[in-house]
């Protein structure tokens, strides 16, 4: 099965993003679903269920005090080649460091890590200079929320979008 692990958001959170996608300019792509708003902190890949269990294990034995996350920014990648348009998410460095640390020996480390939640994918862009601009005069309040639990989730791939069902929740102390 195909795993990731993720902070889901609260849905006043996810409401504020909504608003903030309604003000990218048109695009050609799709934007990301409001159930499917959520910061990766960990893409597993295709793993068996045997490795799921010794996962769940190791991710229980976190403890971590609950904590405030802050989205701050809204960007690109590469404003040159634009394909993902994202919004920064700060305070979640350290949960995916615990993270990476509990299952180094079961998948490679991150390289670097950029915590940001996806929330539109591109496939054309008429005017890129234009666009560019136009998405750094969006404005956007920052949004804080609290983090109290973290997800190990499986993803399905299907024609209209990928569908994601929760394994495990990971409540933080």
């Amino acid at each position: 099965m195909r795993t990731f692990i993720s902070l889901e958001l609260p849905e006043e959170i996810r409401k504020e993003i909504i608003q903030i996608q309604k003000k990218i300019p048109e695009f050609s792509g799709r934007k990301t679903e409001p159930e499917n708003l959520h910061l990766t902190l960990k893409f597993l890949g295709e793993i068996s269920e045997q490795e799921v269990e010794k996962i769940k294990a190791r991710l229980r034995e976190i403890k971590l005090k609950k904590f405030q996350a802050e989205i701050s920014e809204l960007g690109v990648f590469n404003p040159n080649f634009v394909k993902i348009i994202w919004l920064k998410i700060n305070g979640c460095d350290e949960l995916q460091k615990i993270i990476d640390n509990k299952l180094e020996n079961l998948f490679p480390k991150e390289k670097r890590f950029m915590s940001h939640l996806t929330i539109a994918r591109v496939k054309k862009i008429n005017d890129k200079d234009k666009f560019i601009s136009k998405l750094k005069n969006i404005k956007i309040k920052n949004l804080k929320f609290p983090v109290s639990s973290f997800f190990l989730k499986k993803s399905t791939l299907t024609s209209e979008k990928p569908v994601y069902e929760t394994i495990e929740e990971f409540n933080l102390i």
